[in-house]
């Protein structure tokens, strides 16, 4: 028979696996650091100062301890995004994008992001369109907005309303932003395709034997011995 009268032994708490909550939370603890993060607006009316979606996030970022290495609005047009893009990549480990997401002719801005990521982020845009159906319904389907690395850097892209921008920041990225940068730079930048070898000319003397010890312990073999003159 068994005895009731003595307890039995705890069990034991099941052990986090790898890449579940535990983990989660142990990145997102980690990364929460001053972030280096870049600002673009991309309007053909907006400028620094009625720029409310920008200054919006300058305010955001700067409350949150985070670094902003630069800011700029530029027009509706491929180049001066992509310039900007590239520019800022370099200089940020985030960079936070509004306007020219929709889909009117003047709404370059999605195939620019898209030709520069080397690594999307799908989850960002699927989050975004979750939260804007909640707000706005079935219009959330014409936003284009969409996440990936580009060069090594983090690059968000969402619409250019005041509106938008606040659902993007306040619903996803507020809270994430240390945890994103901290898996950007722990792995030394992935995305970023390191250069290959310089190339050696085919004309290029080849290089001087390594001397090696003579038997004697003499000048080196390969130079050869010195030899004594006439006694």
């Amino acid at each position: 028979m068994t005895d009731l009268s003595k307890a039995a032994p705890p069990a034991s708490e099941p052990s986090p696996t790898p890449g579940g909550a535990a983990s989660s939370d142990a990145h997102r603890a980690a990364g929460a650091q001053s972030v280096r993060v870049a600002v673009l607006t991309v309007s053909d009316t907006r400028t620094p100062d009625t720029d409310t979606s920008g200054q919006y996030l300058l305010g955001e970022l700067r409350a949150g301890g985070h670094e902003v290495v630069a800011y700029r609005v530029v027009r509706d047009d491929a180049v001066e995004i992509r310039s900007a893009l590239v520019a800022f990549a370099r200089e940020a480990t985030v960079v936070l994008s509004s306007g020219g997401t929709g889909i009117t002719g003047r709404d370059v801005t999605v195939p620019v992001v898209e030709s520069l990521i080397t690594k999307p982020i799908p989850g960002f845009g699927e989050l975004f369109r979750m939260l804007s159906y909640q707000q706005v319904g079935g219009a959330a389907m014409l936003s284009r907005a969409v996440g990936g690395l580009v060069r090594g850097a983090v690059v968000f892209a969402m619409p250019g309303s005041l509106n938008a921008v606040k659902t993007a920041w306040e619903g996803i990225l507020r809270d994430e932003i240390g945890h994103l940068a901290f898996e950007v730079t722990r792995h030394g930048q992935p995305g970023v395709l390191s250069a290959p070898p310089a190339p050696v000319a085919p004309d290029a003397p080849a290089p001087l034997p390594v001397p090696q010890p003579g038997a004697g312990g003499g000048v080196a073999a390969g130079l050869g011995r010195h030899r004594k003159g006439p006694q």
